[in-house]
């Protein structure tokens, strides 16, 4: 009778298990615990980390809100507030105007490696358009071009033609030159991979050029930054000797007068450095 009762209680069991396995719900639930496995912090992991940084990283010209608002609460004033009204869609054009240089030169970079891929294929013993098919398939160093350079490529299109196109978008000015050397190539019956060639080597010069100007630069950029960071030095060394600034900047008609006229200076000299610099770096 034992022995039956515990064959009896293994069916059951047995059972049961089948039945679970079969509900839908259990299956949700192990694939969620699953996903809670692959995350052991569960909302607080690795991606939700990720996602926060993305978001932080498209919308950082907002960090001058609370700034404006601690500030306006310490000083008892809603001009901070006004200040990082306008501060805001400043700080957003800076951002994008970084961002778009930083694109341009990642397109630059991205078009010197295709110079350097295709002169690769074509020694190896590839044909002009399987060379470009090959080297551009996952470099991106074509832009919103790439679709009519390679369908041109790929079907004995108009590949000269087609790359001075991609040409036009920002950061892709090499492509210009590839495009002759692809013409020179048809046309004449010139080397391509020599020509290619060439237009790498000068291609990595001029990035060799930029890498120096910017490093040479990067000391006139950091006085711009520490005449930036003058006034709230000031600032805090004010509030440390006891005479506090902001309510003699935000609450005496003598401290607002000074406050305009200090953030007038001041912008104007940024925007002055700023552009000697940048004079500098167009050279």
């Amino acid at each position: 009778m034992q022995v039956l009762a515990w064959a009896m209680a293994g069916c059951a069991g047995l059972a049961g298990a089948l039945a679970v396995a079969r509900d839908p719900g259990a299956r949700r639930a192990r694939l969620l615990l699953a996903r809670r496995k692959e995350e052991p912090w569960g909302p607080w992991g690795p991606a939700a980390s990720a996602r926060a940084r993305a978001l932080f990283a498209e919308r950082r010209e907002w960090v001058c809100a609370p700034v404006a608002a601690l500030l306006a609460v310490l000083g008892e004033s809603v001009l901070p507030l006004l200040a990082g009204a306008v501060a805001v869609p400043l700080v957003r054009r800076w951002l994008r105007r970084r961002a778009r240089r930083r694109e341009r030169e990642k397109a630059a970079d991205a078009v010197t490696a295709l110079c350097g891929a295709v002169v690769g294929e074509l020694r190896a013993g590839r044909e002009p358009g399987q060379a470009l098919l090959a080297a551009a398939r996952y470099s991106g160093a074509l832009g919103v071009g790439e679709s009519a350079v390679l369908a041109a490529a790929r079907f004995g299109g108009d590949v000269a033609g087609a790359l001075r196109e991609a040409a036009a978008g920002p950061g892709f000015d090499g492509l210009a030159g590839m495009a002759a050397c692809w013409r020179v190539a048809v046309d004449g019956g010139a080397g391509l991979a020599a020509g290619l060639a060439r237009l790498e080597s000068a291609l990595r010069g001029e990035r060799r050029r930029r890498e120096e100007l910017r490093a040479q630069l990067a000391g006139a950029w950091s006085t711009v930054a520490l005449l930036a960071l003058l006034p709230v030095v000031g600032l805090g060394l004010g509030t440390a000797l006891g005479a506090d600034p902001l309510r003699v900047l935000l609450h005496s008609p003598g401290g607002i007068v000074c406050l305009v006229t200090g953030g007038l200076l001041e912008a104007a000299g940024l925007f002055w450095a700023s552009r000697i610099v940048r004079a500098g770096e167009a050279v």
